[in-house]
């Protein structure tokens, strides 16, 4: 019995120190992605790209997802008030009929965004992809990324880890509350992000580099 005890005990420590551990590297990558993000666009430096990084279109049960309006709705903004000059769309493009970085592309232009100023990366399958080819493929050592706040905050964490000078702007929705499911999911990116880091992983693909006119 005193043995069942003590293993239950210890059971209890691991996973309290388990906890706590991820717990404080959650806290200590928003910390970093903080003080490189902004939610004002006269604040915000002025860069020559904006890496905007994708997500799908709609839901699962069909209805608009808000983070991907908003992050339009974002590059927009930084794009018309002269904060960038050119902006990668970057995402997944699985098949035929799931392509992010045309369907950003097809909004961006919609909402007023000359064609020639939108640069579409196809290989963003990742956050990290996102990051490291922007700076290895794209040839942009600085940048603004363009996402919700927690998402701009794992972002920046990967972009400093790799010695890139990347700033993010927040979208307008990204003070509102995230639900549970979110947050617990962006937890679990989190520890992947680190686990990548510490792995050295690279992004699947990089390829030829591709120039955008200064």
């Amino acid at each position: 019995m005193k043995s069942l005890r003590k293993y239950f005990v210890a059971l209890i420590i691991i996973g309290l120190f388990t906890v706590g551990l991820i717990g404080y590297i959650h806290v200590s990558i928003s910390k970093t992605g903080n003080r490189y993000c902004y939610n004002s666009v006269d604040s915000i430096p002025h860069n020559h790209c904006g890496l905007v990084l994708g997500t799908s279109k709609y839901l699962a049960n069909g209805h608009r997802n808000r983070y991907y309006t908003d992050r339009i709705k974002a590059s927009v903004k930084l794009y018309n008030h002269n904060k960038i000059d050119y902006i990668i769309v970057s995402g997944d493009n699985r098949n035929r009929n799931y392509n992010e970085p045309i369907t950003m592309y097809n909004d961006l232009v919609s909402a007023g965004i000359p064609g020639r100023k939108i640069i579409l990366d196809y290989a963003g399958f990742r956050t990290l992809d996102s990051v490291v080819r922007c700076k290895e493929v794209f040839g942009q050592e600085r940048f603004t990324i363009v996402s919700q706040s927690f998402h701009n905050q794992r972002a920046i964490y990967i972009a400093r880890k790799k010695s890139i000078e990347a700033i993010a702007f927040d979208s307008e929705d990204s003070t509102e509350k995230t639900d549970f499911k979110v947050q617990m999911r962006e937890v679990a990116a989190r520890m992947l992000m680190l686990f990548d880091m510490l792995t050295a992983r690279q992004p699947h693909f990089l390829g030829e580099k591709v120039s955008i006119p200064n």
